[in-house]
């Protein structure tokens, strides 16, 4: 089982390619990498929080190890 920091520290690598990835496509559809930042920002902590539950979930789950 991983710990809880490495869960921790795999969910704020993860989300920081989200955010970007976000802020890109953003930026693409707005023509503004303000408002594309702002919508990345806007998802960040929902996305950031449903990643940790997730993984926390699926430690639990003995299928497939």
């Amino acid at each position: 089982m991983e710990s809880t920091k490495r869960t921790f520290v795999k969910a704020i690598t993860w989300q920081s390619i989200g955010l970007l990835a976000t802020t890109l496509v953003g930026w693409l559809l707005t023509g503004s990498a303000s408002v594309g930042g702002q919508m990345a920002l806007a998802t960040s902590g929902l996305a950031l929080a449903t990643y940790v539950l997730h993984e926390r979930v699926w430690q639990r789950v003995s299928w497939g190890r």
